[in-house]
């Protein structure tokens, strides 16, 4: 599909119930790789879905996709009703320019799993950075605000630390803070917990769960962490070969998976386990 074909796509998705983050046919490829195969999804708002499945399945494509870190080949993501990947010119969808992926961003906030922390500033500095030189806050304001997502994470005694002086788990709380400070609509965790030590895992987890307990922001995870998925999930969708195999929420999914490859995934999960 290009640009030319895309007037089956709306300009924007309106109505009552508009989900925060929609995927309409999108697919992915590298070459003959197909990646994602005409994926259809709907997060609403305030929900907070995890995806699962073998490596390959185009779990992380999905996140990238919204970081616009990766471009698509088919198909259009909204993102709050407005389209993402595009946008409207002259009464259709064209292909989006560097200045509306950035606007669109400023949306979307993501903790990757290797926290991507500049290591010259302190723990206060990178969350400031983002809301002063991106948002044009004052630097007082960005202060404030970095100072209640540190006091949140739990990190509020390491704000003049700098990221080597910091553990994993340390890390990866102000990288959680400073994804924060943006406001964004949506956040984004890609396996957030994996470079961690077992004992520290619980840290990250435990920001996370406090995320979606205060907060109505809209979540995106990739996890290999059944039993965190499980306790923190709204909806759980199992990926396999570029597509939603099976979905649902935590209880469906892992207490009577009806997919065979469903099932299949879970056991050997429970089996490495």
């Amino acid at each position: 599909m290009t640009d030319e074909d895309l007037s089956g796509f709306p300009l924007a998705l309106e109505g009552p119930d508009v989900p925060m983050v929609s995927f309409r046919k999108v697919s992915k490829r590298y070459g003959e790789l197909v990646v994602l195969d005409a994926l259809d999804l709907d997060v609403a708002e305030g929900e907070m879905v995890t995806i699962i499945g073998p490596s390959g399945s185009g779990k992380t494509t999905v996140l990238r996709m919204l970081m616009t870190l990766e471009t698509i080949n088919d198909g259009v993501i909204y993102v709050d009703g407005k389209p993402l990947t595009h946008m409207p010119q002259n009464g259709r969808l064209v292909r989006a320019n560097a200045r509306h992926l950035r606007e669109m961003r400023s949306n979307i906030g993501m903790c990757f799993q290797h926290f991507n922390l500049f290591p010259h500033m302190t723990a206060l500095e990178n969350c400031m950075e983002g809301p002063v030189h991106v948002l044009g806050m004052p630097k007082k304001d960005a202060r404030e605000r970095a100072e209640e997502l540190l006091e949140m994470v739990g990190m509020a005694d390491k704000r003049d630390q700098h990221p080597s002086r910091l553990s994993g788990g340390q890390q990866q709380r102000v990288a959680i803070a400073r994804a924060l400070a943006m406001r964004p609509k949506v956040m984004l965790f890609d396996e957030v917990t994996s470079a961690l030590d077992p004992e520290v895992i619980g840290e990250v987890t435990n920001v996370i769960r406090q995320l979606v307990a205060r907060h109505n922001l809209t979540m995106l995870m990739v996890t290999h962490q059944m039993g965190f998925a499980k306790d923190i999930s709204d909806r759980i969708c199992f990926f396999f070969g570029g597509r939603i195999e099976e979905q649902g929420t935590p209880d469906e999914l892992f207490g009577n998976p009806q997919k065979e490859r469903t099932q299949q995934f879970l056991s050997a999960v429970k089996e490495a386990a």
